[in-house]
């Protein structure tokens, strides 16, 4: 059975529209909420699957998530892949490596995110990865909006890549009509 993903946004609620605030500091009318995507074990299952298979090739011995957002699809990218799953986090305010994780000298790993707009976290995650000795092989992320085929210095792999409008906060026409702005995604929450 082929992966709809396009569909399976639809169905789950995860493209929601209004007035966001995205995790690159960007505000759009749309948001992919992929906590909605991945809800039911089944789907994340199989979007893990799908996004496994891309990455195969690049040889990683272990996934490397940006938390939050990366955290589910990058453990179901590594079970496809059986592969050890890690993530970084943010603590005050710098993304690092926490509870007892390594990467080990040499380490190869991937660097799996949920969406990527801006690519902030995920080049983030790289410096971590670096810091503590380890190569990034490659990346890979559910959601492309960033625009570009590959935003990064390695390969990348997505399932979808999505053109949804983003704006600077100090350009933003939804600002400027008074929309009431949401922050769904995990750096600006309330």
């Amino acid at each position: 059975m082929t992966l709809d993903l396009r569909a399976l946004l639809e169905e789950t609620g995860a493209l929601l529209t209004g007035h966001f605030r995205l995790s690159s500091g960007l505000h759009s009318p749309n948001y992919v909420q992929c906590a909605k995507l991945l809800e039911h074990p089944r789907n994340a299952n199989a979007i893990g699957a799908a996004l496994g298979e891309r990455v195969r090739t690049l040889g990683a011995q272990k996934i490397v998530a940006p938390a939050l957002g990366g955290v589910i699809i990058g453990y179901t990218v590594a079970a496809a892949l059986d592969l050890p799953s890690i993530f970084t986090e943010r603590k005050d305010g710098a993304m690092t490596l926490r509870r007892g994780f390594a990467i080990g000298d040499g380490e190869r790993v991937v660097i799996v995110e949920d969406v990527v707009t801006t690519g902030k976290s995920t080049r983030e995650t790289a410096d971590v990865v670096a810091q503590h000795g380890g190569v990034v092989a490659g990346f890979a992320s559910i959601l492309n909006r960033s625009g570009r085929p590959n935003p990064f210095d390695a390969p990348y792999e997505s399932l979808l890549a999505l053109s949804l409008e983003t704006y600077e906060e100090s350009a933003c026409p939804l600002c400027a009509r008074g929309v009431a702005l949401d922050a769904p995604g995990s750096r600006y929450s309330r």
